[in-house]
């Protein structure tokens, strides 16, 4: 497969639960003992990503993307929930249920409430000798984060 044709890589991300709660840990985005909103995700997923492996790369970094509006930047915030790093190609499938989110994100503003997002999964190959490469795999799902 060439570079050029990895846009066509599928991916079935179903089953998307986004989940808000609050917090009010420094490690969360509190200040000052002042609840902080966080969401994670929960997931399912089964993506092939074989045919990015040939004898240059040395890894794929692939990350589970959430991308919505907000009032801060133009071009909206981007968050990570889930990203996994794959060095052979006999771990490039994946098929994950009920899969949660390994980090727990916050927004710069109080509240995800009332906000839709682009949930996408993105990959970054890493090759031995050459410039990294960037794509994203077909399907992406809208969600819509809960009220608190």
């Amino acid at each position: 497969m060439f570079l050029d044709e990895t846009s066509s890589i599928p991916a079935q991300l179903s089953n998307v639960v986004i989940s808000t709660n609050l917090k009010y840990s420094r490690s969360f985005g509190s200040v000052g003992g002042r609840p902080k909103e966080n969401s994670k995700i929960l997931f399912d997923l089964d993506m092939d990503l074989a045919p990015l492996f040939n004898w240059n790369t040395k890894q794929l970094f692939v990350q589970l993307v959430a991308e919505y509006p907000t009032s801060v930047a133009d071009d909206g915030a981007k968050v990570t929930y889930w990203d996994s790093i794959i060095t052979e190609k006999k771990y490039a499938r994946v098929h994950v249920n009920k899969q949660r989110g390994k980090y727990s994100v916050w927004d710069v503003s109080d509240s995800f409430q009332g906000r839709n997002a682009t949930v996408k999964l993105k990959w970054n190959l890493q090759p031995y000798v050459g410039f990294l490469f960037f794509g994203q795999t077909k399907g992406e799902i809208e969600v819509a984060y809960p009220a608190t």
